[in-house]
């Protein structure tokens, strides 16, 4: 069971992240009576066997023990060394075993070698010769097997590295390829894309950037760690406008069942004494954003992290998300491996500041915009997609994704209500069967507006404009259809709540709850509105919610539809912003912006 101090924790000190650190630790320890190198955290599958998710389950902890133990002892560093001696013994029952191309052991290696190039002589100089040539022989499987061209070849990276400073042979050759690998991913401006140029998440921050500046901590000498590390600074400076100033992240993208890995980079940056950002800046992003995951459902009933983002959610996992998958999540804690003098620790807590509360960013594939007090952050991408992914449509594609809102993953495309269609134009040819947008067949995203060509079907075209206001935004499609269509306009989902009626007058749908409002208004071309009950377990942040649509009839020809989709924070108004269709051209005002969309 999970102590409820943690709830109450700053995670400010030292002392107040080593506390939170031991007390998500803790509720693991009796799981290690089992059989040594395997921890057995539940039931359900993953895309990899058994076998291989208890090994995840007993090696992702170390990315929180190693830095913990550089400072400190541990009860269960015992316990890790004995099932690493085990788990690399090819005679021992407990075997981790010999690994193929592709083998998600290669990803756990990243872990287990950083616990070793922080504390060599806890660990490796524990070992007798024997145990050392298993463990050894056993990591450097990964020179001789295929890897996704992607942040795994940091994997590599690290595990060489690891045996360079164990005084053990390793692959120059192999570190050189996979850093030039890596550097063929990188976009400008500190951004990297993870392998493909359509997928720039996460895994840019918790992954490629968090590896690099490992590598540049432990090969200060090698060049291209300089460029890694003005790279991370470069970063630094919009990464931060994917936190809102509470410390809640936005949920886009992949793996966000890794929950505070979001904030890892900073911590990775201290770690590195790497000041991209004022000391006090980069501890309110970590600080905030540690307490703000400590306030959410993300225990089970025993006190390990779940499966889930908010809260325990299976329906959002992806094929690789096993039991133990979410301890990946204490790449955060990094952080104790910073010596306690380190002015990191005596720095005061500073609030997130952005210089821009809008910021079109290319590079990113993202247009990021804040309501005035940073409150509520939204993103909306272009251009981003992932092949082979659970929900790659709502993960990357919505046109818009947002801090206090959250997005929805379907359970079926059968009925609307079973897509939980936020932020989506849904088509479908008969009311049922819906399709969304996916990777955008072209996309700009230019200083006042993102715009997305795409099609749901061969013969339908559809040109999408988002146009960010403040407290709204306004959606102009142009659409050119041989078919005819039935489409929705979804706005933000949000929590449904008892005494709380969505209301649905005309061709305005509304919500107003204690999260906010949720609002969409058909401008033009447009037939009705409602609300809708999406299934529960499909949006992120809530478990059961209430969505606002707004809905057409599309006969053979060429349309244009306009809407107008709000989402506020609680007290929050807007000011109503004019919109005007004539022909082809929609002209929008509010206060001093005004914009034209259409030819």
């Amino acid at each position: 069971m999970m102590n409820p101090r943690i709830r109450q924790n700053p995670f400010e000190s030292y002392e107040d992240v080593a506390s939170g650190f031991q007390d998500l630790l803790a509720p693991l320890t009796p799981f290690f009576a089992g059989k040594p190198g395997h921890l057995d955290l539940g039931t359900h599958g993953s895309v990899y066997l058994r076998q291989v998710r208890e090994v995840e389950a007993f090696l992702r902890p170390l990315w929180g023990l190693g830095p913990f133990i550089t400072q400190g002892s541990h009860e269960l560093t015992a316990s890790y060394l004995a099932g690493i001696i085990a788990g690399t013994d090819p005679e021992s029952e407990a075997y981790w075993g010999d690994t193929v191309d592709f083998d998600q052991l290669f990803v756990e290696m990243a872990s287990l070698s950083t616990f070793l190039l922080l504390n060599k002589e806890q660990t490796w100089d524990q070992l007798t010769q024997a145990q050392q040539d298993n463990l050894h022989a056993w990591l450097m499987q990964i020179n001789d097997h295929r890897i996704p061209d992607n942040n795994w070849h940091f994997f590599r990276v690290l595990v060489n590295t690891a045996m360079k400073h164990m005084g053990r042979s390793y692959s120059t050759e192999m570190v050189d390829q996979d850093l030039a690998a890596i550097d063929r991913c990188y976009q400008g401006k500190g951004w990297y894309c993870d392998g493909v140029e359509t997928q720039i998440d996460y895994y840019v921050s918790f992954a490629i950037h968090y590896y690099g500046l490992l590598y540049s901590t432990f090969e200060p000498a090698d060049p291209r760690s300089e460029v890694i590390k003005e790279r991370a600074t470069e970063f630094a400076q919009t990464f931060k406008y994917w936190f809102a100033a509470d410390g809640e992240a936005v949920a886009f993208g992949r793996s966000l069942t890794y929950r505070f890995a979001q904030v890892s980079f900073f911590s990775a940056l201290v770690f590195a004494n790497v000041e991209a950002l004022p000391w006090g800046e980069i501890k309110g992003l970590i600080s905030r954003h540690l307490h703000n995951w400590m306030q959410q459902d993300i225990f089970t009933a025993d006190g390990l992290l779940s499966v889930g983002y908010h809260y325990q959610n299976l329906v959002m996992a992806e094929g690789y998300n096993a039991p133990g998958s979410p301890y990946w999540a204490f790449k955060s804690f990094v952080l104790l491996g910073v010596p306690k003098d380190h002015p990191y620790w005596q720095a005061e807590v500073l609030p997130l500041t952005v210089p821009k509360r809008r910021l079109p960013l290319p590079e990113s594939k993202n247009y990021y915009a804040y309501n005035e007090d940073h409150s509520h952050l939204l993103m909306y991408p272009a251009g981003q997609y992932i092949n082979y992914q659970s929900f790659a449509s709502a993960k990357y594609s919505k046109f818009v994704y947002s801090s206090q809102f959250g997005n929805s993953v379907p359970k079926d495309h059968h009925w609307y209500y079973e897509g939980a269609y936020d932020n989506c134009l849904a088509v479908s040819e008969d009311d049922q069967d819906f399709r969304t947008k996916d990777l955008d067949a072209s996309y700009e995203i230019l200083a006042d507006r993102v715009i997305h060509e795409w099609q749901p079907y061969r013969d339908v075209q559809i040109r999408s404009t988002i146009v960010p206001l403040e407290g709204c935004h306004v959606r102009v499609h142009e659409i050119t259809n041989d078919r005819d269509l039935v489409v929705y306009e979804g706005g933000f989902s949000t929590p449904l709540e008892e005494k709380v009626l969505p209301q649905a007058t005309g061709l305005t749908a509304e919500v107003v709850n204690l999260v906010g409002t949720s609002g969409i208004k058909g401008i033009y071309g447009f037939t009705e509105a409602g609300t809708v009950g999406p299934e529960p377990n499909t949006n992120l942040l809530y478990p059961l919610t209430v969505l606002p649509f707004a809905k057409a009839s599309l006969a053979k020809g060429k349309h244009i539809l306009v809407s107008l989709v709000t989402g506020l924070m609680p007290g929050e108004t807007v000011e109503q912003p004019t919109v005007m269709v004539q022909g082809d051209q929609v002209t929008i005002h509010q206060g001093n912006q005004h914009v034209q969309v259409g030819k």
